[in-house]
């Protein structure tokens, strides 16, 4: 069945409507880091731990994301090839973030089980449709969503890994290194990136919904 073709993503967009979300996205991430700021202070026995707001934020952020991704998939549809693989991406990173609890509950190395159940099925569908998401990737690729999802992760999993180096943290510190310097360090950044990766998967969603109504009305 030949894939349909899709609108061009500079479908209007009001310029209220642009407003309303940015101030939406400044809220977002000033929460996120005022939660960190409070953690900081007044969280000492958790802070940047499993337990702690970084670590929980991180996985609330993927969860969101992840389950937008799947409302696009099954529900919008209009980019389903694109956000199935955007879906295993991320449900991938959230059962990443879980490595410890999954370790202590289930067995040593569960996380890397689930993200192959999760991954290979995902990469396999696409790959046999890949025609339609090579499709569907042109038009998106040209879209604010894709530098968005580019950015955070760009900021995730390439800077922040690079950020947050034991010797590069002990360098600058010398006698006066601690590794919680090192893990705040890491992890706020981190943190910002799936902040980042969210707000490119509500734009993927709006973009598909506004592409939905675009095919429907001709």
């Amino acid at each position: 069945m030949p894939h349909k073709s899709l609108p061009s993503p500079s479908w209007p967009i009001s310029f209220r409507a642009t407003c309303l979300r940015a101030t939406l996205y400044i809220l977002l991430v000033a929460g996120i880091a005022q939660g960190v700021f409070y953690e900081s202070l007044y969280l000492p026995d958790t802070r940047f731990s499993e337990h702690g707001f970084t670590e929980l934020a991180q996985s609330a952020l993927l969860a969101a994301g992840a389950g937008l991704l799947l409302y696009s998939h099954l529900v919008i549809r209009t980019l389903p090839y694109i956000s199935l693989l955007m879906f295993g991406f991320l449900f991938a990173s959230l059962i990443r973030e879980q490595d410890a609890l999954l370790d202590t509950y289930l067995f040593d190395g569960a996380w890397q089980l689930l993200v192959s159940l999760t991954v290979l099925p995902i990469l396999f569908v696409v790959i046999r449709k890949r025609q339609c998401f090579l499709a569907e990737f042109a038009a998106y690729s040209n879209s604010f969503s894709f530098g968005l999802f580019a950015a955070g992760f760009l900021t995730t999993y390439v800077f922040s890994r690079l950020y947050g180096r034991g010797d590069f943290w002990q360098a600058i510190l010398q006698e006066n290194y601690v590794r919680d310097f090192k893990s705040a360090a890491e992890e706020v950044v981190e943190l910002f990136g799936y902040a980042v990766l969210l707000i490119a998967v509500i734009e993927l969603v709006l973009l598909a919904r506004r592409w939905a109504l675009a095919r429907q009305n001709g």
